[in-house]
């Protein structure tokens, strides 16, 4: 992690989450990997629905907790929403190819990673939902150069 580069913002509805997440998504050139850390039901998937949204997909944005993945190919470029929840083994994620899906374009949004980090590696940015007394606290944290100027790029949004 790269010290002191990092944001919080309070999120009081559902609304509020998904524009949290096209404004990262406006934020976001070229390719990015965004762990998704927090509990069951704190706002993970509607983040990724703001973030799919703004992207430019229109259809539904569900958590694919049993396809452990869901891919949207987008005019904007190709977003892999992965939720590992249910991964009973790290190595499940080897033979599904999950190597194919971190291309350098790519923006992959990881629910659950520490499932599989010894597999899937390291994020750009590590963003964790907590619950707090009247909606959400989103902290965003950056693990690279390149989630630092997301970031950076975050605040003007």
């Amino acid at each position: 992690m790269i010290s002191g580069e990092g944001e919080s913002w309070h999120i009081s509805s559902a609304e509020a989450m998904e524009a949290l997440g096209a404004r990262f998504a406006n934020a976001v050139t070229g390719g990015v990997v965004i762990f998704l850390h927090g509990s069951l039901g704190a706002g993970k998937t509607t983040w990724a629905r703001g973030f799919l949204r703004a992207r430019g997909h229109q259809g539904t944005v569900k958590s694919p907790t049993y396809t452990l993945v869901e891919s949207y190919p987008l005019l904007s470029g190709v977003v892999h929403h992965f939720d590992l929840y249910r991964l009973s083994d790290p190595e499940e994620l080897e033979y599904m190819g999950i190597r194919d899906y971190f291309a350098e374009d790519a923006c992959c949004l990881v629910e659950w990673p520490e499932r599989g980090a010894e597999i899937i590696g390291a994020a750009d940015i590590a963003l964790t939902l907590d619950y707090c007394d009247n909606g959400r606290e989103l902290s965003a944290c950056a693990a690279s150069q390149k989630g630092r100027e997301i970031l950076l790029r975050c605040r003007h949004y």
